[in-house]
Parts: structure tokens; C-alpha cells; sequence
């Protein structure tokens, strides 16, 4: 990754302090070579998307079908009735009476990791003691304030982003709004850092029928993001379409209280070891039939006194403030236009993103990322030369089979990409008065250990999901039958 173009900036706008703003500021810090470092951040809480909104399920972003990426700046919920606040928030837990700024996040009421603890953790943060080996989304938030607490005090809580422009050769005007006032200020900043999730539009495809069937049975369609708990949909006949991290395990809750089986829409054949007889797996929805509440699958089966059609499938793409930018970032939302490894913008390299990848450990790659733009920003590490970063893209491109697929990292991928991440960073010059002996904060970085444990992590996680309600006792691998140990004298003995 040699190259000969060095960026020297001073001041740098982080667009969001959930888990990746506040690697980024991490990372920013050890380089202690940046005058001004500032996270803007709409939500009033720390903790980012983690921020589980109970009572939230509508949005006017939501759209039935879903295929504009566009979006918008969003008006904030305001959360009016009092609440607790952690120590990150005050020093004590005391009522809060202002009304609080407040954004539907995806969390869901029983939402525990998909991927193990081990895989989940900051670098330098542990997790509480007998933490389940796949915590809840109460302690992941814990979690992730934790690991921010010492950058708070560059965070502007209550503060939407709502443009950035390029002014000024490479520098940036940023435009921001207080949402308590609704005034606009702007400020000019060397760098921007993108790091506000891609989970904001959700995406409902355009499905034959499914315009006519929403207007005669509305609420009846819903997405992922909205889903809060299975009770919601007791004694119902439902169809949940999808087959990721969400649409597994919300059909697998959905399907304890609803009509049995559960319709199960996917794509492709899930994994042996994730069939169940309380779903039922069909191919993808052809059609949606309003007049008798019937939908049509790809294979011909048309089910009727359909009660509710669940789509987890996923989210498009969407940068509403970077709107205005040529070339275009967003075009059809299948992914982010123009990005060399996934990172940074080609045409513009003082412009940023972290963890636009999918199927990844997003905490650590964050910081990998976060390492290697720190490197970047403060003159250490240098950018291969715009061609090549063009290269990379097209290459990239003309390897997967739809643009969609373009920031997808299967394992194990996802760990190449993220050690490739970490050596690139630690290639950077060394620069006296940093830590480890002038190398900087160093990033994570993945060995065998983790490589099995993330290959291993569906399997893992059945074995974990088969203690039913005595899971959360659940703390290590080896208490699911997956020793690590076991596995290199297994190794060890085929050598």
C-alpha cells in the first residue's frame, strides 16, 4: 500500500459518537497531533444505536415499497417523560425532566449479540464479570459507554449534521443544527470522519401487489427496525422475509407466539442447523394478492389470511447531509459510490467512513479503520495514488456479483480485511513522544484463536440457543462444547 500523497489535517468532524465516532476519537487522541477534534451526535444518550427505543415504531422515513436511498435529516422523537441516566450521562442517576432528542434504533426488546464475546470486545474493555457468552443489548450499550467515557468531553450531544460541503481545496463546511433550538451554525473543518451506521432506511423491495395490499390492510407490513417483541405478534399467521443475523433470529422468536409454522421467506436454503419445525421455509414472495390476503411464492405456493408480513431486509444506503456531493456517493443505495477499501473517499481523501461493511465484528473494525486514519490524517501513513485507488474499486466492483455485495465481508473475509486493516496502520513512520515506542495506539488484530472462533460462530451459536432460558448462565466457549484447547490437540494430532 505504498504510495507518495500525505494529508496533514488539524481539525477533524466526527459525524456520530456511537461505537465507531468514539474509536475514531480514541484513535485520534494517541496521535496528539490535531487541535480540535469534535463528534457531533443527534441522540441525547451515549451509546449510539445501542440506545434501545422501547415504544418507538414509526417514522416518516418508512415507505411501503422502500427504494429511494435518499432519506432526510430527520426531526428528532422527543422523549418527554422523565428517565434514569447512566454515569455517562451525569454523575448520578437522577429524573431528567427536558424533553430529550430521541431516534428509532433497530434494537429489539430481546436482542442479544449474533456474534460470541470474545469477537465482540474493545480493545482494553472487559466485559462485567459473567457476562453471558452473548450479551444483551443492555450490556453491549454498558459496553460501549465504557469504552467512550474519556472522549465525552468532545462530544455535542442534541447536534444534527445536516450538510457538508467541500470548500477550500480540502477542507469541509460543516453545517449542523441544534435540535433544542433549531438553530443552524456552521464550522470549517480540515477532515470529516462519516460514522453514523447505515441503518437508518429500511428496505422494503417493490414486490407485485404489495402497494395495493399495504393501502387495504395498513400496518400489516412492517420492517426489522420496527420489531420490538414476539407478543406483537401472537396468534398470528406471519411471513418474515429474510434470512440474515436479523431475520433468523426475529423468525425464530416470532415463531413461539405466532400461528405455527412461521412462513419463512429466504433466498437461499438456510443452514441445516438452523431448521426448526415452528418455521416453514419458502422461497422468496412473487406476488401479494389484497383481495383474499394472499401471497404468492416464487415456487407457486400461495398462502392465504396472511395477518402480517415481517421484512428484514435490510437497509439502503443513505448520506442526506453529503447530498450535494460530486461525484455522487449514493446513486441507488446499494452501497457507498467512490470508497477505497471501504474507507475513503478517492476523489476527496479528507472525507471518511467507518464500518460500512456488512457480515463483519463492526466494534474492531471500527478501531482498525480508526487506527489507519488517525495514521492518515496526522501525516504518518501515506495514500497510494489516486489511480490506484480507482483500481481497487473497480476491481472490487467486477468481483462481486451485484453492486449490493460490494461492502459484504463473508468470514473470513471480514478478519483478512480487518488484519489487513491493523498491518496497514502499523506500517505507518514511527513518531517520537508517542506510546509503543512511537508506533501509536496499536489497532486489534486477529490470530487463530479468533479466525476458529469466528468460523465456528453459527454452530456456536445453536449450541448456545439450545439452553433455552438457562443460556444467560452460559459464560465460555467450552461451556457450549466448543474448547478451544480441545481443538489444537485435535490439530496437533492430525500434524
Amino acid at each position: 500500500m505504498a504510495g507518495t500523497t500525505y494529508l496533514r489535517a488539524k481539525s477533524i468532524a466526527i459525524v456520530g459518537a456511537g461505537p465507531s465516532g468514539v474509536a475514531a476519537a480514541k484513535y485520534l487522541i494517541a496521535e496528539k497531533a490535531f487541535d480540535r477534534i469534535t463528534l457531533f451526535e443527534q441522540r441525547a444518550k451515549a451509546g449510539g444505536i445501542w440506545n434501545h427505543t422501547d415504544h418507538q415504531h414509526d417514522e416518516d422515513i418508512f415507505q411501503i415499497p422502500q427504494t429511494d436511498p435518499r432519506g432526510k435529516n430527520q426531526d428528532p422523537i422527543w422523549q418527554s417523560k422523565p428517565y434514569k441516566v447512566s454515569s455517562i450521562d451525569a454523575t448520578s442517576s437522577i429524573p431528567i425532566s427536558q424533553p430529550k432528542a430521541s431516534f428509532i434504533s433497530p434494537i429489539y426488546d430481546d436482542l442479544e449479540t449474533n456474534n460470541p464475546r470474545p469477537l465482540m470486545q474493545f480493545t482494553g474493555q472487559k466485559w462485567p464479570p459473567n457476562t453471558p457468552l452473548y450479551p444483551r443489548h443492555e450490556t453491549v450499550r454498558a459496553h460501549v459507554e465504557a469504552y467512550g467515557e474519556d472522549v465525552q468531553h468532545l462530544v455535542q450531544y442534541e447536534t444534527q449534521v445536516v450538510n457538508v460541503d467541500p470548500v477550500n481545496g480540502s477542507d469541509w463546511k460543516v453545517t449542523v443544527r441544534n435540535l433544542h433550538s433549531n438553530n443552524q451554525s456552521t464550522e470549517i473543518f480540515n477532515a470529516v470522519i462519516v460514522a453514523n451506521g447505515h441503518f437508518i432506511v429500511p428496505q422494503i423491495p417493490d414486490i407485485p401487489g404489495i402497494r395495493e395490499w399495504n393501502e387495504r390492510y395498513p400496518g400489516s407490513i412492517t420492517h426489522s427496525k420496527y420489531y420490538r417483541r414476539a407478543s406483537d405478534f401472537a396468534g398470528k399467521k406471519v411471513i418474515v422475509v429474510g434470512s440474515s443475523a436479523s431475520g433468523s433470529d426475529i423468525s425464530l422468536q416470532i415463531c413461539q407466539s405466532s400461528q405455527k409454522p412461521l412462513l419463512w421467506s429466504c433466498r437461499s436454503p438456510p443452514p441445516a442447523m438452523m431448521t426448526t419445525p415452528l418455521r416453514r421455509e419458502l422461497p422468496p414472495i412473487s406476488k401479494f394478492i389484497a383481495a383474499d390476503r394472499s401471497v404468492e411464492f416464487e415456487d407457486g405456493t400461495v398462502e392465504k389470511d396472511i395477518d402480517a408480513i415481517l421484512f428484514a431486509t435490510g437497509y439502503l444506503y443513505s448520506l442526506p447531509f453529503l447530498e450535494n456531493l460530486q461525484p455522487k456517493l449514493i446513486t441507488d443505495g446499494s452501497h457507498v459510490n467512490h470508497t477505497y477499501q471501504h474507507l475513503i473517499y478517492t476523489p476527496r481523501p479528507t472525507l471518511s467512513f467507518l464500518v460500512l461493511n456488512q457480515r463483519v465484528t463492526p466494534f474492531i473494525v471500527a478501531e482498525a479503520q480508526s487506527a489507519v486514519l488517525a495514521r492518515i490524517l496526522s501525516g504518518r501513513l501515506p495514500l497510494p495514488e489516486k489511480t490506484a485507488m480507482e483500481e481497487w474499486e473497480r476491481k472490487t466492483l467486477s468481483e462481486t456479483s451485484v453492486p449490493r455485495n460490494f461492502h459484504l465481508l463473508p468470514t473470513p473475509k471480514d478478519a483478512q480485511y480487518m488484519n489487513d486493516m491493523s498491518n496497514w496502520a502499523l506500517s505507518a513512520l514511527p513518531r517520537e513522544g508517542l506510546e509503543n515506542e512511537g508506533k501509536g495506539k496499536i489497532p486489534p488484530r486477529w490470530g487463530e484463536y479468533e479466525f476458529w472462533c469466528r468460523e465456528n460462530f453459527p454452530a456456536i451459536r445453536k449450541a448456545f440457543m439450545e439452553f433455552g432460558e438457562e443460556r444467560l448462565k452460559v459464560i465460555e466457549l467450552a461451556d457450549v462444547g466448543f474448547g478451544y484447547d480441545d481443538f489444537l490437540k485435535h490439530k496437533g494430532s492430525r500434524l
